[in-house]
């Protein structure tokens, strides 16, 4: 009787194991992969808010601030007879400072009236004599808002407050304008000089 040869089946179970090794092996690159996208977003959304908040912290704040500044520092030798540039400084001087006290909160309209009014006198009569004696009570008054208001939010600037300050008392009343000229141009460079630190730190409330 011949012998029936029966071929033996090769075992299944190699092939099951090696599928779920290859599905874990893929499962473990795609979870890990999704981890390190999450982290390297994380990442970068982090970079871009402190990026965004230095920012806010140097980046000059206010359009008006800048605009006194700018006027200050492009004005070589401006101050003539008819007094407009020391008129128009003091002008946006008055509106820069209470841009900046608008910023932090501080009420100085009061004060600021009283600046334009005597700013107004300068320019009625260029050869009126007492035109030191407005500047120079204009000088008071702004450099004593201007020193609160560092007092209030700015602690830092106290050397920039009191250059003011002393700028404002080194005007003569009893002096002609065009004869202490650079004294006036000073006052309002210190001025400009706070408000620009003013302008490029964040207030302390």
């Amino acid at each position: 009787m011949a012998e029936i040869k029966i071929e033996k089946k090769a075992p299944i179970w190699p092939w099951i194991l090696l599928i779920l090794v290859v599905i874990g092996i893929l499962v473990y690159l795609f979870a890990f992969s999704g981890d390190e996208d999450d982290n390297r977003r994380d990442d970068r959304t982090e970079q871009t808010t402190e990026q965004s908040s230095d920012t806010r912290q140097v980046a000059p704040n206010n359009s008006t601030v800048v605009a006194y500044v700018s006027f200050i520092k492009d004005d070589p030798d401006q101050m003539g007879l008819d007094h407009d540039f020391t008129n128009e400084a003091l002008l946006r001087l008055t509106n820069a400072t209470s841009a900046m006290a608008d910023e932090i909160g501080y009420d100085i309209q009061k004060d600021l009236d009283e600046v334009r009014s005597h700013a107004d006198k300068i320019t009625r009569d260029p050869f009126e004599t007492t035109h030191a004696n407005s500047i120079r009570k204009s000088a008071d008054i702004l450099s004593n808002v201007l020193q609160n208001m560092q007092k209030k939010a700015f602690p830092g600037l106290t050397s920039e407050a009191n250059g003011v300050k002393n700028a404002a008392t080194a005007i003569e009343p009893e002096v002609l304008t065009l004869d202490q000229r650079e004294d006036v141009k000073n006052f309002f460079r210190e001025s400009a000089d706070l408000l620009e630190k003013m302008n490029n730190n964040s207030p302390q409330k």
